[in-house]
């Protein structure tokens, strides 16, 4: 009886979402955002130094400051892979711009890039709309996406953004998603999009949008309490942060949600081993 293994060559990349750091020092909802960021980043060096990538799918920092894009950028520098930062409703592109001089951008000055790989074409989409919480893609920037599906061709796509172009079932998170997703459908419509990548809710979220597959997970920081009644938006909670680890293969996505700070131990039992409460 044959049973599926993974190919020793599938291509692992790491998923990081909604890190909101504050000035270093400070605190954000009882917590201290860039420790638990910089025991995210000694988890992945230590266990999987050999991702090709790495991508955080915005709310880099809580407020747009400057001194939180510089913290953040002394974090991620200590990755040995190349890493992809987008922004969130909670950033600003001008000081983000100050202390990743380096990072991609559009013709438009938008935060987006393409990198191409043998597995495919990674798409970084900047769907922040400075001043409001909800997410906007405007003609600028579906036409850059437009351009580069395109030049995708038949190839496979991978969709990275922050905001969900649909519901996830919590109102007052449905209500501060994509602006206009319908906008974003038509332009995806017919590309072989294998997977789409995005943060903003501080939960683990998977499920299919248009016959596309999603995810997102628990950010770094504070989370968002689960309900799916109709209460207004509610305080953060303290549950554990978390990471994704991706693994890609022409026919397979699997993705793994990390609680990277769960110190959970395995005991001997009967001979064996089980996992300790």
């Amino acid at each position: 009886m044959s049973h599926a293994r993974r190919d020793a060559n599938a291509m692992k990349l790491i998923h990081i979402t909604d890190t909101h750091l504050v000035a270093p020092g400070k605190l954000l909802f009882g917590l201290d955002p860039q420790a638990r960021l910089a025991a995210c980043i000694d988890d992945i060096a230590s266990h999987h130094a050999d991702a090709a990538l790495c991508v955080i799918t915005g709310d880099l920092a809580h407020r747009g400051e400057l001194a939180a894009y510089e913290a953040l950028a002394a974090e991620l520098d200590r990755l040995p892979m190349p890493v992809h930062a987008l922004v969130g409703n909670h950033d600003a592109r001008e000081p983000f711009r100050a202390a990743f001089p380096a990072a991609a951008r559009d013709a438009d000055g938008f935060v987006q890039a393409v990198v191409r790989r043998d597995e495919g074409d990674f798409i970084f989409l900047d769907t922040l709309d400075e001043g409001v919480h909800g997410g906007r893609l405007c003609d600028a920037r579906l036409g850059w996406l437009a351009a580069r599906l395109d030049e995708a061709g038949e190839r496979p796509v991978y969709l990275f953004m922050h905001h969900p172009p649909f519901a996830v079932g919590m109102t007052w998170l449905d209500e501060i998603a994509l602006g206009e997703p319908e906008r974003l459908a038509r332009v995806v419509e017919g590309h072989d999009i294998r997977h789409l990548f995005y943060g903003h809710v501080h939960r683990p979220v998977c499920g299919s949008w248009r016959g596309i597959p999603v995810s997102t997970m628990r950010g770094t920081n504070h989370q968002v309490p689960f309900d799916l009644g109709p209460r207004i938006e509610t305080l953060p909670t303290h549950e554990p942060p978390a990471y994704g680890v991706v693994l890609i293969e022409p026919d397979c996505v699997v993705v793994h949600f990390h609680d990277y700070l769960d110190r959970t131990r395995l005991v001997e039992v009967d001979g064996g081993y089980a996992y300790a409460p």
